[in-house]
């Protein structure tokens, strides 16, 4: 793709609601670090409205002609970002570009995969880029010099759990760091409580706290780290709850799946990564089967946990761990999320 250069257009930002106070004074700190050639990376607890935050200076951008993408390293975020930005952007051109979506690749904002970024040389005035520390983006040296190629501009780098080195460079000349450290509801992030114990009592823990959600009618996703688990944990529990269903990256309907659960049609989901980030349900409860595994660090077990207690008309939920040993992670993650509730 060769850079684009358009015309200046009208731009609505349509949000429904006010950005809070501090939303509003990040919002206009990106828009000034843009316009003097600065970048800037979002430090913002999960459910804290960043990418909210960074709609002011997409609409910047877009209203001047620019190039503007939004890069994300999953495709169900990719997906879930599109239809948000059209309606914050009704009368602009919003196009998503990831695998097997890749027929129109021109817009006034490009939501894309970075994968897809390869198609992007040199291309981007503004490039956003939220979740850098999920996987595959995270470490990824590849991923990592796509991102940088596709830039000809200045970036806006968002994530709850940047890792330090991130961190430390963004505190250096010509980059800025801006903190968040609480959700916009001014609620706290629900801290994880822990059951741990042998095999047979970590089934017993999950079949009666899903119980105690069914009774209560709340939805609720219960994360497993594997594929295989994702099966055979919903096998599990499709004995005793028939109002649920299970999504993995290699569940071929998982967008249909998906949407039954946000329409109510089911009332859990088993679920692998996919699920980790990007997903807002009203009301949700989360549970971490094996949170002790090792694929869940300390950051995606508070991106798990922020899962809860998302929306302003439901503040509040339960999140459980449930493992043979309370790891490492599952504690730097409590001591983290219950940090981040002192600024409150």
């Amino acid at each position: 793709m060769q850079p684009v250069h358009k015309p200046r257009k009208e731009v609505t930002l349509s949000l429904g609601y006010p950005l809070s106070a501090k939303q509003k004074e990040l919002s206009d700190r990106i828009i000034e670090n843009f316009v003097n050639g600065i970048d800037t990376l979002v430090y913002a607890v999960t459910g804290s409205g960043k990418t909210e935050i960074s709609y002011g200076v997409i609409a910047y951008a877009m209203a001047q002609g620019l190039s503007v993408g939004f890069a994300l390293p999953r495709r169900d975020v990719v997906i879930e970002l599109f239809f948000r930005l059209k309606d914050a952007f009704p009368k602009n051109r919003i196009v998503a570009v990831y695998g097997e979506h890749t027929a129109t690749l021109e817009g006034d904002c490009i939501i894309l995969t970075t994968h897809q970024l390869y198609r992007y040389p040199k291309y981007f005035d503004l490039l956003v880029l939220d979740e850098i520390d999920a996987f595959p983006f995270k470490g990824n040296p590849v991923l990592i010099k796509l991102f940088e190629n596709a830039l000809r501009g200045h970036c806006v780098m968002m994530s709850a759990t940047p890792s330090k080195d991130v961190v430390d460079r963004f505190k250096k000349p010509g980059h800025d760091l801006l903190t968040l450290r609480t959700r916009f509801h001014r609620h706290p992030i629900p801290v994880p409580t822990s059951k741990n114990g042998p095999i047979f009592l970590q089934y017993f823990y999950l079949y009666r706290k899903l119980r105690d959600f069914q009774k209560r009618r709340k939805p609720c996703f219960i994360f497993v780290p594997t594929v295989a688990l994702s099966e055979s944990v919903f096998r599990f529990l499709n004995r005793f709850f028939k109002d649920g269903n299970y999504v993995s990256s290699k569940r071929e309907n998982r967008d249909e799946v998906i949407a039954g659960f946000k329409s109510g049609k089911y009332r859990f989901l088993v679920t692998t990564a996919v699920l980790e980030r990007g997903v807002t349900v009203p009301d949700l409860q989360v549970i971490v089967f094996h949170a002790d595994d090792a694929v869940y660090d300390a950051s995606a077990l508070i991106q798990i946990a922020g899962r809860a207690g998302r929306k302003a008309s439901a503040p509040t939920g339960e999140v459980l761990f449930i493992g043979q040993k309370e790891s490492e992670g599952m504690k730097r993650a409590k001591k983290e999320i219950a940090f981040c509730n002192t600024f409150l």
